[in-house]
């Protein structure tokens, strides 16, 4: 788990942003390589038009490809409701599918109304989803590789252990930004200052932006503006120095 945990005000301020704005403000921090810390192509937003999530990572690995021998021990999905309660809301739950490809969904309905019930923002799978329509209805953003019709034989391997979901690794505790974009993770000794740095990038933007939307745009016009843009972004991790407020 993270040992530096970002506080609620911070959750709320990344919430205002789309992945993209995120993961571009990581980037000026240099904290990582810029090919690290996002989810690949393979785990898709199934219902794109909902806003941003954004929460602390309860993880769990699945299987259900093939029934449990006799006697063989399963942590199971209360386990996992029990281990979720001592992360701070919201939790975002992410699920590692042990099967490849995946034999039956990770969850539906009913999985996700208890878990939207015990203060989840959303779900995370390498495998696959069910009960679109009524997740729908739920409201629950959903983030999974694929969709498959049966449940199969379902069950919880294992509870709050690093697990490997579209090509990241997802500790209990991660902070995890995700919509239509993509799923990206905050690095908890920076996350307040990204926070704060989101506007100010949308902000520098602008620069670009408006110029693009005159009717006078010449090529030296639009050089001269993404040099304003670098300029501006350069100044953002020291203007982010130090500083703890503007979160609210």
């Amino acid at each position: 788990m993270s040992t530096q945990q970002p506080s609620p005000e911070v959750v709320k301020a990344l919430s205002r942003y789309d992945s993209p704005t995120v993961c571009n403000v990581i980037e000026l921090f240099d904290v990582r390589p810029r090919t690290a810390g996002y989810m690949n192509p393979s785990i898709k937003a199934l219902f794109p038009e909902m806003p941003p999530m954004v929460g602390f990572a309860t993880t769990a690995s699945f299987r259900s490809s093939w029934p449990a021998a006799p006697g063989e021990l399963q942590v199971g999905f209360f386990a996992h409701l029990e281990a979720l309660e001592t992360l701070p809301q919201p939790r975002v739950v992410v699920f590692e599918d042990l099967d490849e490809p995946p034999a039956g969904a990770t969850f539906g309905e009913v999985m996700c109304t208890v878990y939207r019930r015990l203060g989840c923002a959303g779900i995370i799978t390498s495998g696959a989803a069910r009960d679109l329509d009524a997740l729908r209805r739920l409201q629950f953003p959903t983030f999974a590789s694929s969709v498959v019709v049966s449940h199969a034989y379902c069950r919880v391997e294992d509870v709050h252990q690093p697990v490997h979901v579209g090509g990241v690794t997802i500790r209990p505790g991660d902070l995890v930004h995700a919509d239509t974009n993509g799923v990206v993770v905050v690095p908890a000794e920076i996350a307040e200052r990204v926070a704060l740095a989101c506007p100010l990038y949308v902000e520098a933007e602008r620069i670009v932006l408006d110029y693009a939307g005159r009717t006078d745009v010449t090529v030296g016009g639009i050089r001269k503006a993404y040099q304003g843009l670098r300029e501006q972004l350069g100044r953002i991790v020291a203007e982010t120095a130090g500083k703890t407020e503007g979160l609210v």
